[in-house]
């Protein structure tokens, strides 16, 4: 087979994996994984995933982002601010060269997270001011869409982003087919297994639309166990039972999709 799997959207830098990282990337290459699109969701992470990419420069495609929600010190998430971007910034443009994306960046309206007008205003600030960021790099974009599919979709258009990646995608079906035709891709994690509630969205999302992810440590098959990034072949078999092909055409359509959006991603193995 000409390509592995490409893990779309996961956190490899995230702390959940520092113990024992060596065995999750073992485990990783093992499934076939060629590539681990791996995002980051605030400027403090930065530097970690590009430590990681220097050690596994065949394996780790790095992406900066900050994400619509911000935890401070503990565990309680919020909702983005202004200034929250302002560390990244320079970060973006003095590493330009190495970036596979922008992102984890996107809205999340989820009423707890954003209870006020003000925290969507905030968020949308944020997600726009880093859409331009990505159009000016010339990189794609790396989305998280929660409780705001719609807006997130209207939003991209309008800025003009034509290569964008809107994972763990739970919206309508009619919002990703205006995705579709914007030529967005859509990405599906382990967890989407659990119930099948976004069965009718995968069966209308074609499949050169599709990437997989892993979305790792989070959004595995079962909610509290920490995900990995080898668990992808869980998306690739539950995709190809829902659109009656075999797990190899997913595998396979998926890898070119994603290298297709993300080419930076695919120079790492020009060497292999």
């Amino acid at each position: 087979m000409e390509f592995g799997f490409v893990d779309c959207h996961c956190h490899i830098s995230a702390r959940e994996f520092e113990e024992d990282l060596a065995a999750v990337i073992q485990r990783t290459k093992e499934a076939g994984i060629k590539t681990l699109v791996s995002v980051t969701e605030e400027p403090g992470e930065f530097e970690r995933v590009l430590q990681l990419q220097d050690r596994y420069s065949d394996l780790v495609a790095p992406c900066f982002g900050v994400h619509p929600l911000q935890v401070d010190g503990g565990s309680e998430q919020r909702s983005v601010k202004p200034q929250d971007l302002d560390a990244a910034l320079p970060l973006f443009y003095q590493h330009r060269e190495r970036l596979t994306a922008i992102g984890e960046i996107g809205l999340d309206f989820t009423p707890w997270c954003a209870p006020s007008q003000q925290d969507r205003d905030d968020q949308m600030n944020v997600f726009i001011k880093q859409l331009s960021i990505a159009k000016e790099l010339d990189l794609p974009v790396n989305v998280h869409s929660r409780s705001a599919a719609k807006v997130t979709v209207s939003t991209m258009k309008d800025h003009g982003i034509r290569r964008a990646l809107l994972h763990n995608f739970a919206g309508k079906p009619s919002v990703a087919l205006e995705g579709v035709k914007a030529g967005y891709l859509f990405s599906f994690p382990p967890a989407v297994c659990r119930n099948q509630q976004r069965d009718k969205l995968i069966k209308q999302i074609p499949l050169e639309h599709i990437c997989l992810e892993t979305d790792s440590p989070a959004l595995g098959l079962e909610k509290h166990v920490r995900n990995e990034p080898s668990n992808i072949t869980l998306s690739c078999r539950y995709i190809a039972e829902i659109k009656g092909l075999s797990p190899e055409t997913v595998q396979l359509i998926t890898a070119q999709n994603a290298y297709r959006l993300f080419p930076k991603a695919n120079k790492i193995h020009v060497q292999d």
